[in-house]
């Protein structure tokens, strides 16, 4: 956009193009993003001084996590009590959480400023999960707020055989997102399995049915007590 047409004063031309040359270089910025696996993520702590920030949930993080690591969730166990939340938590609970052991959990809204809280913009900081995938959301969210070194690793600690990083909890880095029947060997697994995956994609295919069948569970429990 140029001053064409506008009747402005030498210093107030001189003003607008400071401004835009400053958004400019404003827009020029980007975050120096590191994909990596991990051995280079360990020379990353090791060589080039990063810092690890493991963004997992609290019952992962839990069960294991890198020795002298921070933890600022990206996603944080969902307590809400309204309705919706309850029947989808319900449904959470009897599915992925007695299949997987994994929580009910909504975003965190408070992940970047606890970062912020810890680390100035310039850190260099390594992100853990589980998988991958929410190191990538959570590299954009700090991105967005101004961090320019940062790396994850892109397969996750699920990736990550023992020994690499020393480590504090009681299962191994690359197991702490098992839990739940998958855990139990056997044809009792793969049955119950089975039945939990027909009572998912009913809940999908028929909320509103399921939404009944579990306020008239929730109605006949006072009676049978």
């Amino acid at each position: 956009m140029g001053f064409s047409g506008r009747n402005l004063t030498k210093k107030q031309k001189l003003s607008e193009a400071s401004r835009f040359s400053h958004l400019n270089r404003t827009l020029d910025i980007r975050a120096e993003v590191k994909f990596v696996n991990p051995d280079e993520a360990k020379k990353l702590v090791t060589e080039e001084g990063y810092t690890i920030l493991d963004i997992r949930d609290k019952t992962q993080y839990d069960r294991a996590h890198i020795k002298s690591c921070y933890h600022a969730p990206l996603f944080i166990e969902n307590n809400d009590s309204d309705l919706g939340t309850i029947f989808k938590r319900t449904m959470h609970n009897n599915f992925a959480g007695l299949l997987y052991g994994l929580s009910f959990t909504k975003l965190n809204s408070d992940f970047v400023p606890e970062v912020q809280q810890q680390f100035p913009p310039d850190s260099k900081l390594l992100l853990v999960c589980q998988e991958g995938l929410r190191s990538g959301v959570a590299t954009k969210e700090l991105e967005a707020a101004g961090y320019q070194n940062l790396a994850y690793i892109t397969s996750g600690l699920q990736s990550v055989k023992p020994g690499t990083f020393e480590k504090e909890g009681l299962k191994e880095l690359q197991d702490a997102g098992k839990a739940g029947l998958v855990t139990i060997q056997g044809k009792v697994s793969a049955i119950l399995g089975t039945v939990l995956v027909i009572v998912l994609f009913f809940t999908i295919i028929f909320p509103d049915q399921a939404e009944k069948l579990l306020q008239m569970s929730h109605l006949v429990e006072p009676n049978s007590q």
